[in-house]
């Protein structure tokens, strides 16, 4: 089967998800065709017992895709790049201490409480996981997907200041959650020995060389946009940026992820202002929210249909269960602690910011992918199940009920009027 063969079955299978999901399920669109996804692979599973050969056959056809790659270098740099193009970088600043903290120490605190409440529940019911794993497990569950958590805030309403730390959060903590999945992945394999000093200079390279060069390479592009008025081309010149920025970043060992963040940033905020015309900015941010909405609904779509890869084995999935409060305990926890110690400067916008937050703080397909990507050792199967089970449980529990959280909580959204007048005028 060529490329185009798989493509063109990946895309048939979601629309056609994606149009059942519409006529009939009338989910929202990433969600329900994720929904649709598992659904898909829980039939084909049980036609395996009934029909034999079609289980093996649907997992040849997933194995095809290598998700990890598709996704760590391919489809982040785009949506990363799309997502960070709408965020109003004067909000941001504003909010810029509680998205700091949520983004490094709450990485952290998440990863060390899910790692140990993994191993502690494991073990529990007759699991012996060693530690480091479920360390690596916590480090690759703690950060919040941005595609998720944007694709999730655009239906509810949130409150202006919770939408931009939580959006804010999600989109700068895979810097954080890369140098911990990178600690991790090396002392679980026993192919490096990290000190203090040596995690402090991983932690410098990944997180400051990446907003100085995604400065640098926004800066580049904002003074190429400046010298052309043709929405064409200025499209051609952002794409460049999300895709190539993100694989020069990779060499230069930054974290990818904030790269392109940072450059979204600056071309969403002084590039849209000060360098492109009113109609290349209609143009430019249609294509982005078009591609945005496009790979997304692929994205989620494979979620569900890699599923595929556990049909037949055999896993334990009353742990992978086990592992879904264990996670979002550990989220309220590593929100809830750094708001005790930092008081007012996390508390004083909403009196149920932390309840939010931690609601809110779903995983997505770049979890999975890191999952994908871990060496065979054992329990691994367990774990990356119970990646999936965390995950399905963002987008089909999580996701769909946040809007109803809010009004249960009383968190009112601003008035339609308020809401207009926060968002950033591009004029």
């Amino acid at each position: 089967m060529s490329f185009l063969d798989l493509l063109g079955a990946l895309l048939t299978a979601v629309a056609v998800l994606g149009y059942v999901n519409y006529r009939v399920v009338r989910l929202p669109d990433t969600i329900g065709i994720t929904a649709m996804g598992l659904l898909v692979s829980l039939l084909l599973v049980l036609a395996g017992n009934a029909i034999p050969g079609a289980t093996a056959w649907a997992r040849e056809l997933a194995g095809r895709f290598d998700f990890p790659e598709l996704v760590l270098h391919g489809l982040l740099s785009v949506l990363l790049f799309a997502g960070s193009l709408h965020l109003n970088i004067a909000e941001l600043a504003r909010m810029k201490l509680p998205v700091l903290v949520l983004s490094t120490v709450g990485v952290v605190l998440s990863m060390l409480l899910v790692g140990y409440g993994a191993w502690w529940v494991l073990r529990a019911i007759g699991l012996d996981v060693p530690l480091k794993y479920c360390l690596l497990f916590g480090a690759l569950i703690s950060p919040t997907d941005p595609i998720a958590v944007l694709g999730v805030l655009k239906t509810v309403g949130v409150p202006r200041t919770l939408e931009v730390e939580i959006a804010g959060e999600s989109l700068f903590n895979d810097g954080t959650g890369v140098v911990a999945f990178l600690v991790m992945l090396g002392i679980a394999t026993g192919s490096q020995e990290p000190t203090a000093a040596s995690i402090a200079l991983l932690l410098v390279e990944e997180i400051a060389g990446a907003v100085l060069l995604g400065l640098v390479l926004g800066y580049g592009a904002f003074l190429m946009l400046r010298g052309v008025d043709s929405y064409a081309v200025e499209i051609i010149i952002t794409l460049a940026l999300a895709t190539a920025g993100y694989s020069l970043a990779e060499h230069l060992h930054v974290s990818a992820p904030i790269t392109v963040v940072v450059v979204g940033l600056v071309i969403g905020n002084h590039g849209a202002k000060h360098a492109m015309s009113e109609t290349t900015r209609q143009h430019l941010f249609s294509f982005w929210d078009l591609i945005d909405e496009v790979l997304n609904l692929v994205l989620f779509g494979m979620v569900g249909l890699q599923l595929l890869a556990f049909a037949g084995q055999q896993v334990s999935y009353l742990a992978a269960i086990l592992l879904v409060p264990v996670v979002l305990a550990a989220r309220f926890l590593s929100v809830g602690l750094p708001a005790v110690v930092l008081g007012r400067w996390l508390r004083n916008r909403s009196p149920h910011g932390v309840k939010v937050l931690t609601w809110a703080g779903l995983r997505g397909g770049i979890s999975v992918a890191m999952a994908l990507s871990l060496p065979a050792f054992e329990g691994r199967d367990t774990l990356v199940l119970g990646t999936y089970a965390v995950v399905l449980f963002s987008l089909l529990v999580q996701a769909p009920t946040l809007g109803w959280y809010l009004r249960r909580l009383g968190v009112r959204a601003p008035a339609p009027a308020a809401a207009a007048a926060s968002v950033q005028t591009r004029a």
